[in-house]
């Protein structure tokens, strides 16, 4: 009996820790997985849209989504930095990032009715 209290207990901590670990990754995994390499417009062009490629663009989107794409941007000053989207959908434009961590990921860039960016995130397909 006092075993099986001993094994409840682990396995209780076990999942609290699991669990911290888990969140803390998933809180900081953008910068991780996509935060390598600064912007640079030249390698984004390079690296045009191709979803058989590797995740080049993706070493860019964290710096792009945390320090380049600014709230209140036009939706024309962003295309004309990052080029033509993979997709445009209403307020949002989508920019292929390639297979990062074996998942195909994008830069997905949301704008206003007026046209300015309101947010951007990495999403996956």
């Amino acid at each position: 009996m006092k075993l099986i209290n001993i094994a409840s207990i682990a396995l209780a901590v076990f999942t609290v820790l699991l669990t911290i670990v888990f969140f803390t990754w998933w809180a900081f995994k953008d910068q991780v997985v996509f935060g390598n390499e600064q912007f640079d417009q030249i390698k984004w062009m390079q690296y045009a849209p191709n979803l058989d490629r590797e995740c080049k663009r993706g070493d860019m989107a964290y710096d792009l989504k945390e320090h380049i794409l600014i709230k209140g941007a036009r939706r024309e000053a962003v295309m004309a930095l990052l080029g033509r989207p993979s997709l445009e959908d209403g307020n949002a434009i989508e920019y292929d990032l390639g297979k990062c961590m074996h998942v195909y990921h994008a830069l997905r860039v949301y704008f206003d009715e007026q046209g300015f960016l309101i947010h951007s995130r990495i999403s996956s397909h």
